[in-house]
Formats: structure tokens, C-alpha cells, sequence
């Protein structure tokens, strides 16, 4: 594959992922979004030796979308922090079943997460392991059965969009572990279309856009707020 570079400097490098592709590694031995952006620093660096990449945010399998790595430990340090402290401003356009009974709204939701079956649900507030979960969501477009939702995380929990929107009745296309009738193969409706976050030096701000590369519903005439 040819990696899609979005932004670069010293200290970070901004790539979409494709959806299907895994982050890191895993069980299943396929190259990773992590082997690509290192054979890639590799080649621009020209230096012997493994490039340092570094992983402070994650994407699942079967979603794509904008992602950011570092390519210093400073630059790891730095992004890491903005994650940790929500600083960074992510965006996502999902195409779910239905439509959601209203049109913007607010998901506030305390959820556990099944490692063994890799599946996350609502749950109390005192069940062992709960961590609260929260979004905005906004309809951008309908169409005939489908829907384009615009969604803006404020909590960066596993699955908190794919159980978000189960919970509203319009689970994602393709999300067959979340309620979806129809499959999509190796993804589902959901694109990081948009990260924000500050330089490493400076601090200035820095805004990476991606449109989804879906065939299955069109989204060139809606403009990326």
C-alpha cells in the first residue's frame, strides 16, 4: 500500500488509516498502519537502523480515518499529554441504519468492556471497570434508509461511538457486533475525518482533514465543519 501522508515534521507525522488495516500488529500476522509509517520514515530519513515510531492513539480495526504517530520520544511525550488532557479535537462522519429521533444531542453513557469478547456495553456507574463516556453528535444528511452523522468525542473510550449510536436506535453500516443488519466486509460506516493538535515546538495549531473512502454512500457535497 501507498501510505496517504497528511502532515509531517520533525517531531510528528499525520497518515490515513485505512479502514480494515490494523493499527499495530496483531494474531491475524497482517502488515500493520504501524510497519507502514515505519518503512516510510525509514526511507525519507535515510539512516541505518528501525525508525522511532510512536503510538499514542488508536483506531479500531475495521475503522479509518486521520491518525497521528510521533517520531521522536518528544514528540511521543508531547501528543501524549494532548490526548491525555483532551486537548486534541477529533471528528468523525459515521452512516448508520434509520434515523436518530432527534437531529443533534448529547450521549452521556458509563460502559465496561468484555475483554474476552472484545465488546464493550452500558453499564452502572458502580460496576467494576466502568468508564464514562461522552459525545456530541450532529445529522448531517438522510438518505432513503442511511444517515451521515457528524460526531464529536469528548472521551476517547473503546467503542464509545459504535455503542453510542446502538443506544440511539441506528447502529453503524457494517458494526454487525453492534447491531448493524448488513455487513461491509472488513469495515464499518465510521472515518476519523478530522484531528486537531498543537505542534511539538511552537505550539501552533494543526488541523488534518480526510474525507472517508466509501463507496456506498456520497459525501463529496457535505463540507467538513
Amino acid at each position: 500500500m501507498k501510505l496517504k501522508v497528511l502532515f509531517e515534521d520533525n517531531h510528528v507525522i499525520a497518515v490515513v488509516k485505512p479502514a480494515g488495516l490494523p493499527v499495530q500488529s496483531d494474531d491475524s500476522g497482517d502488515r500493520s498502519l504501524f510497519d507502514e509509517v515505519a518503512i516510510h520514515l525509514k526511507e525519507v530519513g535515510h539512516k541505518p537502523g528501525d525508525a522511532f515510531v510512536g503510538l499514542v492513539h488508536r483506531l479500531d480495526r475495521p475503522v479509518g480515518g486521520a491518525m497521528v504517530f510521533a517520531r521522536t520520544s518528544k514528540g511521543a511525550a508531547r501528543l501524549s499529554e494532548q490526548f491525555r488532557s483532551r486537548t486534541i479535537k477529533k471528528v468523525y462522519w459515521t452512516v448508520v441504519e434509520g434515523v436518530p429521533a432527534e437531529s443533534f444531542g448529547r450521549v452521556s453513557q458509563w460502559l465496561v468492556k468484555d475483554r474476552l469478547a472484545n465488546q464493550v456495553a452500558v453499564c452502572s456507574s458502580d460496576t467494576p471497570g466502568a468508564k464514562l463516556a461522552e459525545l456530541t453528535y450532529k445529522v448531517l444528511r438522510s438518505d432513503d434508509s442511511l444517515t451521515l452523522i457528524e460526531i464529536r468525542p469528548e472521551t476517547g473510550r473503546p467503542h464509545q461511538i459504535r455503542v453510542a449510536m446502538q443506544s440511539l436506535g441506528c447502529p453503524i453500516l457494517g458494526d454487525l457486533k453492534y447491531g448493524s443488519s448488513r455487513g461491509l466486509g472488513h469495515e464499518i460506516a465510521l472515518w476519523a475525518v478530522s484531528l486537531e493538535f498543537q505542534k511539538v515546538v511552537g505550539g501552533e495549531s494543526v488541523r488534518v482533514n480526510c474525507r472517508p473512502e466509501w463507496d456506498f454512500f456520497t459525501t463529496n457535497e457535505v463540507e467538513l465543519s
